[in-house]
């Protein structure tokens, strides 16, 4: 390769670096408060959306229905016909340093029911290496819940085992009632020490998975949900 082309190679590489860093600086200069909200049905919302970098920002809001799988990840549709949303405004610019909020009426005809109200930011003074606009979008997930909450005799775990081989532990949790819950703390002991993992939320007739990588085999893993805890043995498995 001759010495110009090394050049231009290197240029290009410091150029998406550089493009990488901005991308990063933009994404932590942007703030939506709050990232959840569970409300009744029918509810009354505000989130407020803060632009702590020095370039105004165009933003377009848009709803979204999703669905998450018992691992985890995340699907995405169009809003639900079921639920009725009316915002404040769908679009707006977000000067420098400054908040805008948001408000919003959501209803469903049948609850519990969810969705992600994304906000796309542009505007960002940069590019990306191919010569495309920066996009940014940062969601506010809404929870649409009945009266009544999850009791602690619906939620069971199906499974808590530590994969010595993979150094895991696998943690199953089933959700056999018709409210939504959140996990909002999960506790794993071992022995008399204790150490903290991730909450997560669980869907009405619904499983969830998590995994999480620990060095020793714990003893316990306790689940702490707002008004009550589920705890269960951790038996050890091999490969």
């Amino acid at each position: 390769m001759k010495a110009w082309q090394r050049k231009i190679r290197t240029a290009q590489r410091i150029l998406a670096c550089l493009a990488s860093l901005f991308c990063c600086a933009a994404s932590a200069a942007q703030t939506v408060r709050p990232l959840v909200a569970e409300l009744g049905n029918p509810c009354k919302g505000r989130v407020e959306y803060y632009n702590d970098s020095l370039t105004p920002l165009n933003v377009v809001l848009e709803a979204r229905s999703f669905t998450v799988s018992e691992t985890g990840q995340i699907s995405y549709r169009q809003l639900d016909p079921g639920i009725h949303l009316k915002l404040s405004v769908s679009s707006f610019r977000l000067q420098p340093q400054q908040s805008f909020y948001v408000f919003y009426e959501a209803s469903t005809e049948a609850s519990p029911a969810w969705f992600v109200l994304y906000a796309a930011f542009s505007g960002f003074p940069f590019r990306t290496e191919q010569g495309m606009s920066v996009r940014l979008e940062l969601p506010h997930t809404v929870y649409l819940l009945p009266k009544g909450s999850l009791r602690k005799d619906e939620i069971v775990i199906k499974r808590a085992d530590f994969v010595a081989a993979d150094k895991k532990l696998v943690l199953e949790v089933e959700n056999t009632g018709d409210k939504f819950g959140r996990v909002q703390q999960t506790f794993v002991s071992f022995g008399k020490k204790t150490q903290e993992a991730p909450g997560f939320p669980v869907f009405p007739h619904s499983k969830r998975i998590m995994e999480w990588p620990f060095d020793e085999a714990p003893s316990a893993v306790q689940l702490l949900f707002s008004n009550f805890k589920v705890e269960g043995p951790v038996p050890a498995r091999g490969p």
